[in-house]
């Protein structure tokens, strides 16, 4: 095989790689902007702002993004994370007391149970039993709301980080495909020069 053939199907190849990374490239950029779009719109709905700088506790006025993103609208996958990790999990640490929705339900059930048990003996700390029950309920609902919130932020997150990634593949793919176009048309000038 003659070298200026050689240098030309190593060519036409080096296009029709620039032209599937340069496709490719296209498609990462849709999806990586339909995911930041989507994550904006969505956050922006919610209506999710952070307390302004003056409402912050001492301990949360200690927190780099929530100083950063005091008084703003949650609308982004970096705010969404700020939020849900250190606004609503602060909040929820405090609320649940170590606890968590799942492990908030055994001392739950052992309550109902002895309320139960306590009218059916007619006991003396029936009411004492209820206000407790009553108690674990409020923050076994609180928990439930806040852990669902936040993890529902988090996952918008999640989102829009694949959407960063995405538009990181776009431009590897539009380098790739500038450069493999480059060497192509350097093998096309240069299977032009060759003589045989």
């Amino acid at each position: 095989m003659s070298r200026k053939r050689l240098d030309l199907i190593i060519s036409v190849g080096g296009v029709a790689t620039a032209i599937l990374f340069l496709v490719l490239g296209f498609v990462f950029r849709a999806n990586g902007t339909f995911a930041r779009d989507y994550v904006k719109d969505q956050l922006s709905a919610q209506e999710i702002n952070f307390p302004a700088t003056e409402a912050l506790t001492d301990e949360e006025a200690t927190v780099e993004c929530l100083i950063e993103f005091a008084g703003t609208v949650v609308d982004s996958g970096e705010k969404a994370e700020c939020y849900a990790n250190e606004y609503i999990g602060a909040h929820l640490a405090g609320i649940g007391k170590g606890e968590t929705y799942a492990s908030l339900g055994t001392p739950q059930r052992e309550l109902r149970d002895k309320v139960a048990a306590a009218e059916a003996a007619g006991a003396a700390d029936l009411e004492t039993l209820k206000a407790d029950l009553a108690a674990v309920n409020a923050t076994r609902e609180s928990m439930f709301k806040g852990e669902t919130l936040r993890g529902l932020l988090l996952t918008t997150y999640g989102f829009s980080i694949f959407g960063e990634k995405a538009m990181q593949a776009a431009f590897v793919g539009f380098l790739v495909a500038a450069v493999m176009f480059v060497a192509a048309i350097a093998g096309f000038i240069h299977a032009a020069r060759a003589k045989v």
